[in-house]
């Protein structure tokens, strides 16, 4: 609000009122200069808003008299007026005490910053008696902001019958002083409590916003690793520079490509892929470059190769360093120039595309040994990405089980409803050489297992049916099995009853001191489940 100091304690009021000179009004104010000057004490030392508002509102209901009295704050954020504290309302009626700027006298006392002072309160429209706590009809209302830097923080208001003007005159000043001197208080209140609150969600909000801005919408994670990749596709993929993706076998790369093109200026242009690795030597030059009619044997007619159907959009190369010599100095070219020739063509054509290549390999030990080219693998390696395994991926593997989980069951009509918790942590403890593609294909195959709606730790694979919690290792045989089904069924009883042995021994219909037999055999210990652990699924 844009008003001075003076204009702050400017008054309002229905009829003139005469000036207070002197103490004969039937109450003299002089003794309220004492805790005026507590009050002035208090802020100076610690600007407690807390500590102030009480003796504020304290000498408001004693010294002054006033039936009802509040403090409102007035949140800019949420452009929301609400009583901070008070006396003679109850909490429903503090609670149900909030106003919009402008609305009604506390509203109109913040949009202005003028204080506003109404003689009889049934005869003022503006009065909307939002608590519901009005009683007197014959009370005197009056209503001061708070101000500070020439923002107006909040008010103080109060009700009271009065039959002296001059002593109604009296108490809009004392609060309108009050007022003036709790502003830097009421400031500090908002800015450390509702406006950090505040702005501590907003920030909250975009963070989160933010990182689904770069999560690209076909990858699955959210672990720390898979954060870095994400951003460093958002920075690469408004560019055309070339893309080196690299990784283990079944760690995602092509869905790192997807990503790349569908997030980048050119993402209406084709996306083209070519494994490497899929075609023998002695066609994959045709493959890539195409051929003229008459060419070689076969050849009935020109055909474009995949370089040139990527025109205007993207080239995915994958397994590049399986490329041989001779291929890789053709690719050089292409990377260099943008041009080549198809086979059996003395034509150059240029194309216009960002090429992005991906290899499982260590090319910089295949340059040492001379099968892979220096000069093409510094062309390559201009924005390398780097995906992590899935054993470095953390809880990740829980949400990409959960989503293959239910992908699966929808594709096979099967109804799977969660993984439990001994097959959660054998999946956790699992060091995954074959990644993300190997746990896809576990999941796929327990969800066929699946007969009761629930992904069981007997429902995996052998070699995962090893607890690194437990030590427990079921091995393949019938024996083992038997196990493996007694194991999990104890750990899901026990989690149902929260640790509760007594009561997970009557569901399994089991004595006691056999289940405690049981769980000794296996490592069980039920405090694990009285803490909550084991919980998920």
């Amino acid at each position: 609000m844009g008003m001075t100091a003076s204009n702050a304690v400017a008054v309002e009021t229905e009829q003139p009122v005469e000036e207070f000179t002197h103490c004969f009004t039937g109450e003299c104010r002089i003794n309220v200069l004492p805790l005026l000057f507590q009050i002035a004490k208090i802020i100076a030392d610690s600007e407690d808003l807390a500590k102030t508002l009480t003796i504020i509102l304290s000498v408001m209901q004693k010294q002054l008299r006033i039936q009802r009295g509040m403090v409102t704050l007035y949140d800019r954020g949420s452009e929301t007026i609400f009583i901070h504290d008070s006396f003679g309302l109850s909490e429903e009626e503090k609670a149900r005490g909030i106003y919009a700027s402008g609305e009604g006298i506390t509203g109109k006392v913040v949009e202005t910053g003028r204080a506003i002072v109404v003689p009889h309160l049934r005869d003022d429209p503006r009065f909307l008696d939002r608590t519901r706590s009005h009683g007197n009809s014959n009370a005197s209302f009056f209503c001061v902001p708070i101000i500070h830097g020439q923002k107006v923080i909040g008010t103080i208001s109060a009700e009271r019958a009065y039959r002296n003007p001059r002593l109604l005159k009296q108490d809009v000043e004392v609060l309108s002083t009050v007022a003036l001197m709790v502003g830097p208080a009421a400031e500090l209140y908002l800015i450390e409590n509702v406006e950090k609150v505040r702005l501590e969600n907003e920030n909250r909000r975009l963070q989160s916003a933010l990182k689904e801005r770069f999560k690209p919408s076909n990858i699955i994670g959210n672990s720390k690793p898979m954060q870095q990749v994400y951003e460093l596709i958002h920075k690469v993929a408004g560019t055309k520079a070339t893309v080196l993706v690299l990784g283990e076998s079944g760690v995602g790369k092509e869905l790192v490509a997807n990503a790349i093109h569908y997030n980048s200026a050119t993402a209406d242009g084709p996306f083209i892929k070519f494994n490497c690795a899929a075609l023998p030597e002695s066609i994959v030059e045709s493959e890539l470059f195409g051929h003229e009619k008459g060419a070689f044997t076969g050849a009935v007619g020109l055909r474009k190769g995949r370089f040139e159907l990527a025109d205007g959009g993207t080239i995915f190369l994958d397994e590049v360093g399986e490329l041989s010599l001779p291929m890789q100095a053709k690719l050089l070219r292409v990377l260099q120039e943008k041009t080549f020739e198809r086979v059996g063509g003395s034509k150059p054509v240029k194309v216009d595309l960002r090429i992005i290549a991906a290899t499982n390999r260590d090319l910089l030990e295949m340059v040492a040994k001379g099968t892979f080219r220096e000069d093409l693998y510094y062309r390559l390696y201009v924005f390398p990405i780097t995906i992590p395994p899935l054993r470095e991926r953390g809880s990740d593997v829980i949400l990409l089980a959960d989503h293959f989980a239910a992908r699966n069951a929808a594709d096979s009509g099967r109804e799977v409803k969660r993984i439990s918790t001994p097959a959660l942590n054998m999946l956790m403890a699992y060091h995954w050489p074959g990644n993300v593609r190997e746990l896809e294909n576990v999941i796929e195959r327990s969800v066929i297992l699946s007969e009761d709606g629930v992904i069981h730790g007997y429902n995996l694979p052998p070699s995962l049916q090893t607890s690194a919690e437990t030590g427990t290792n079921f091995g393949c045989s019938l024996g083992g099995k038997v196990q493996a089904v007694e194991y999990e069924m104890i750990v899901e009883a026990l989690k149902s009853h929260r640790g509760n042995v007594t009561d997970a021994a009557q569901e399994l219909g089991l004595t006691r001191r056999i289940l405690g037999l049981r769980m000794d055999k296996y490592g069980i210990n039920y405090k694990t489940f009285r803490r909550g652990g084991g919980a998920r699924g």
